[in-house]
């Protein structure tokens, strides 16, 4: 038990790297959207490439760590995870937005890995009626990153000039290059730090033990099709939703704020570590909640109030608008893991495969920014929040689908 106890501190470490990694997103959109000059749209394609990673390769993730076991596919997790850091220096050099986004599927690669292994391996690490909760206090460590994140990413990487179009074409040919590379030049950096201590923690796990999985009871047909597990199809789904949403209400948050509140891109970069400090707490409270409420239920009523505090977003003007858009990331906090967990309930040894297509589902944080940026480009930021003001209504329905679904025997770990 002792020993199930440091693994469930090691992996729950694990929920903290790739929520660094994934929440750097937010400051890397107006970042490049100044350096590689791009727009609402082109911009988006940040998390296009981040997210599309989940949907390639979570099913080689699972296929790999069914041979290699959960170990195996962390490490290459990390090793995939420093490389595509390590990436973000000669992308500076060359300024070119397609290294960008190569280096951050590298790191998304290995994301794949980690999330696919960490999530389902910290539901077994203890007891099975806790599975729940224990992967949600795992997931607060990783809204801790998301708090950090903007906060460290906007005093590091972003510069606060913004050029106007007149001044920049008051600028000759030299100075406006000069401009360009010095606001690229600045990722380089603190990805180099990420890509160092990522590297130093996958040497760790190499030459750490961790208790291997052992399978109990299978509640489905080894042989038959896990999409004939229609509570399965119906969380992949609503995980694909719900990752569109969180990445849309993130990934725009300072464009909207400087939009519709006129909040400069600094300033807003505090508004949004606010926000996520609130998803932090979200992950903390919630589980605390699950103690008294079934998760189900209370992931019925955040949906539908992050519904109300989009549309209030929309409506309103000003700070008041944000302050709303800032209220929804609280009522996010829980929903990942909750929708993890609810859906791979009962799948016996088939919880790796099953995993797996949760982990896919990931891929609606590439789908929706684009299609949000699109909207934004053809009308504007605020009426573009309507994308995941529908997202949500999808994750309401995944929880009226499971609010009497009964208690059944996960996975144990020994």
């Amino acid at each position: 038990m002792k020993k199930n106890h440091f693994a469930v501190v090691l992996i729950t470490s694990l929920f903290f790297l790739w929520g660094f990694a994934l929440n750097l997103n937010p400051i890397l959109i107006p970042h490049l959207k100044k350096a590689c000059q791009l727009t609402d749209t082109q911009s988006a394609f940040i998390d296009s490439a981040s997210y599309i990673a989940y949907f390639l390769l979570a099913i080689p993730a699972g296929k790999f760590m069914k041979r290699f076991g959960y170990k195996g596919g962390i490490v290459l997790g990390l090793l995939l995870f420093a490389t595509g850091a390590f990436l973000f220096y000669p992308a500076a050099e060359t300024r070119s937005y397609v290294f960008f986004l190569g280096a951050l599927f590298i790191i998304a690669s290995g994301l794949t890995f980690l999330e696919t292994a960490a999530n389902p391996y910290i539901t077994v690490l203890g007891d099975p009626e806790g599975a729940t909760q224990r992967l949600n206090f795992a997931q607060s460590f990783n809204g801790l990153a998301s708090t950090l994140a903007p906060l460290l990413g906007g005093m590091f990487i972003l510069s606060g000039e913004t050029l106007s179009p007149e001044a920049q074409a008051a600028m000759n040919p030299a100075q406006l290059n000069t401009y360009f590379d010095h606001e690229a030049s600045a990722v380089k950096l603190p990805f180099m730090i990420i890509g160092l201590v990522v590297l130093l923690i996958a040497i760790f796990l190499m030459r750490t033990p961790l208790p291997e999985i052992q399978d109990e009871e299978d509640m489905v047909d080894n042989n038959g099709s896990l999409f004939k597990q229609k509570n399965l199809v119906l969380g992949v789904v609503a995980q694909f939703f719900y990752v569109g949403a969180q990445v849309c209400v993130s990934s725009f948050f300072i464009r909207f704020s400087a939009q519709v509140a006129g909040i400069a891109e600094k300033s807003a970069s505090m508004f949004l570590a606010g926000a996520l400090f609130g998803f932090m707490a979200g992950r903390f409270i919630g589980t605390f909640l699950m103690k008294y409420i079934s998760p189900s239920k209370l992931l019925a009523v955040y949906s539908l109030i992050n519904v109300v505090l989009i549309i209030a977003a929309i409506v309103l003007h000003g700070k008041a608008s944000v302050y709303a858009l800032m209220g929804v990331e609280f009522f996010m906090s829980i929903m990942f893991p909750t929708i993890f967990s609810l859906s791979i309930r009962g799948l016996g040894s088939r919880m790796k495969e099953g995993s797996s297509f949760v982990i896919m589902a990931i891929v609606g944080g590439a789908v929706f920014p684009v299609l949000m940026g699109r909207v934004s480009d053809m009308t504007n930021i605020q009426t573009a929040y309507l994308v995941p003001g529908l997202c949500f209504l999808v994750v309401f329905y995944f929880a009226l689908r499971n609010l009497n679904v009964k208690k059944v025997k996960i996975i144990t770990a020994h």
